[in-house]
């Protein structure tokens, strides 16, 4: 088992690695940096889009950013919950690399969970899993070095923004305050997208590059959407808990429409890459407002960790509705460096989506998931509830220690059962003892 207590480089240690990068330029860096813009879905499943085939939900702004870019339908992130997940995309680091393998620490309190005493307690436990991530650089910080201003807006679980080496941010992390999961950040898109606005033309009068983290609260929980779009949804739902979920998804959607039209509005577009992906997937229970079902959020299966993932940038990545094409959130970070003109970091298991070749050469990607509570920063086994590999057609599901709903391997032909509905473990057990070790062989190196 790797544990993250085998990788402990400093961040200051990481400034010649991160020199060396640069280094290491592409035909990408030779020209102006890029704008680099981040749109960060939270709670969606990977079918809720208008453009991934759902027969109701609306999203035409997503669907022209999909239609405009390099957009792979078969993308996964590195975990189904959100801290974990938006902790790899941030450093281009697995869980088990940068620390973070869950939303909090496991501990007893007397009191009712996520009120304030609980998130002072909490805060006081949550330093050590702190101090670990942040002794990765993240893409602000890399940045930083090239000129980059950035902001964080939305959904964010590293202290304050200044702790993840944003310039400019909205989440203040104090914990007496409700600093969790973002704060004030958690305002973007549901009351405006001013923030983001402001930042974007701070940056343009500085003439400073910039880039957007825009991780809004969307369509996240509490499901409570503006009037006209639940109503627009209503008749067309199995239940008001559903309608008020689909109108979240429009809701989020709208708001991408927002900031990609002020992008264009800046003249912005040609050089600004945009990355979309989600955190985690999410089913809605039609019988309870703001739940999700099992086998969606916090599951290693596909309504857990699929997501669609859209690379554009106008002139140097090609527009293409990639259905065959593995990816995972762990490329995110590889590919922004190689667009501003630098290799990635030693310890970086992602790929540049834009070298044809590494795309092609991928034959495996990867994601594990482990308990929504963490025992300990140096003991993540202790709560590895699932390894996952997935390969074309096949995806299999190795439970770890904690995996307390079964201990069997779970093996689906994902290309012909994209809802997993058949294990087909025992009448393959030759797919599962290569793909078994497979998974080990990476797992340990």
């Amino acid at each position: 088992m790797k544990k993250a207590s085998r990788i402990r480089p400093l961040r200051w240690a990481f400034v010649v690695l991160i020199l060396m990068s640069i280094t290491k330029m592409t035909s990408y860096g030779q020209e102006e940096k890029p704008n680099i813009i981040y749109i960060l879905s939270d709670d969606q499943a990977w079918n809720d889009y208008g453009f991934t085939g759902h027969p109701h939900i609306e999203t035409p702004n997503i669907d022209k950013l999909a239609d405009e870019g390099h957009t792979f339908t078969r993308g996964y992130v590195t975990a189904p919950l959100c801290s974990p997940s938006l902790a790899s995309i941030i450093t281009g680091l697995y869980p088990y690399q940068h620390g973070i393998t869950g939303n909090d620490p496991e501990f007893k309190f007397a009191g009712k969970r996520y009120n304030n005493d609980w998130q002072i307690a909490r805060s006081r436990l949550y330093k050590d899993y702190l101090d670990e991530f942040q002794k990765h650089p993240t893409i602000p910080i890399i940045l930083k070095k090239l000129g980059y201003l950035s902001f964080q807006a939305g959904k964010w679980w590293g202290g304050n923004y200044k702790e993840g080496g944003f310039t400019h941010g909205m989440t203040h992390g104090d914990p007496s305050r409700g600093g969790r999961h973002g704060d004030v950040g958690l305002k973007i898109g549901r009351e405006g997208m001013d923030p983001i606005f402001d930042f974007m033309d701070h940056a343009i009068d500085e003439d400073k590059p910039f880039f957007v983290w825009y991780a809004p609260f969307l369509p996240h929980s509490p499901h409570n959407p503006p009037d006209s779009l639940f109503q627009k949804y209503l008749p067309l739902a199995p239940s008001n808990s559903v309608a008020s979920y689909w109108a979240m998804c429009e809701w989020f959607d709208i708001t991408v429409g927002q900031l990609l039209d002020r992008v264009e509005e800046k003249g912005l577009t040609e050089n600004t890459l945009v990355v979309f992906v989600t955190d985690n997937g999410w089913i809605q229970d039609p019988d309870v407002p703001n739940k999700y079902v099992k086998g969606s959020k916090q599951a290693p299966l596909d309504m857990g960790i699929r997501t669609p993932i859209i690379y554009k940038w106008p002139g140097k990545i090609k527009p293409k509705m990639d259905h065959s094409n593995l990816t995972s959130s762990i490329d995110m970070a590889v590919t922004t460096l190689a667009a501003v003109g630098m290799g990635p970091l030693s310890n970086m298991q992602g790929i540049n989506i834009m070298d044809k070749k590494a795309l092609k050469n991928r034959k495996e990607i990867y994601s594990m998931d482990f308990a929504h509570d963490m025992k300990g920063v140096d003991v993540p086994e202790k709560t590895l509830e699932s390894r996952m590999l997935i390969t074309s057609p096949w995806k299999i599901i190795v439970p770890g220690v904690a995996n307390e709903d079964t201990q069997e391997v779970l093996l689906y032909n994902i290309l012909k059962d994209p809802l997993e509905e058949n294990n087909l473990a025992e009448k393959h057990p030759e797919v599962v003892q290569k793909l078994t070790a497979s998974l080990n062989k990476w797992w340990n190196k």
